[in-house]
């Protein structure tokens, strides 16, 4: 994994997919990353985006996340900026990208779709929600094969 990035869990190495969390608040990167790897996930988590994307093109780093779960509202870049980022570096544009947010209006959905999102995920959210998306996009993209759904939350 990657040395000195802020991973409030570790690295979770399952038999799942690997998964980065973007998310400014503390206790929702907690609450992913235990329930992301109880289900079978391996799970870095960043508080900003700029974090996030130093440490994915970190030339040390061995392998990039399958999923990326992205709040909208962040520190230093907003969740559409990065969003819009993963989709023009041809090296990460096969990252799956779910939104988590705060916002509900149908615009705030519309951008996260323009901006290259395959989900969008309404904050509060039930972890057993949060765990069926990303095993489904998972599954679909045919990126990793994911835990049997009885394992999950």
């Amino acid at each position: 994994m990657v040395p000195n990035a802020q991973q409030d869990e570790g690295s979770m190495k399952q038999r799942g997919g690997r998964i980065m969390v973007i998310d400014d608040s503390f206790v929702v990167r907690k609450i992913l990353a235990i329930g992301l790897a109880r289900a079978g996930f391996e799970v870095e988590c960043y508080e900003d985006g700029v974090e996030a994307l130093r440490s994915l093109q970190d030339p040390e780093r061995q392998e990039l996340p399958d999923l990326v779960i992205l709040d909208i509202v962040l520190p230093k870049m907003d969740g559409y900026e990065i969003a819009v980022l993963l989709r023009s570096r041809p090296e990460l544009s096969r990252i799956v990208i779910v939104v988590l947010s705060r916002r509900d209006g149908i615009l705030d959905r519309l951008k996260g779709r323009l901006a290259g999102a395959s989900a969008y995920i309404m904050k509060p959210f039930r972890m057993s929600e949060v765990v069926q998306v990303v095993s489904e996009l998972l599954q679909t993209t045919g990126l990793v094969s994911v835990p049997n759904k009885g394992d999950a939350l």
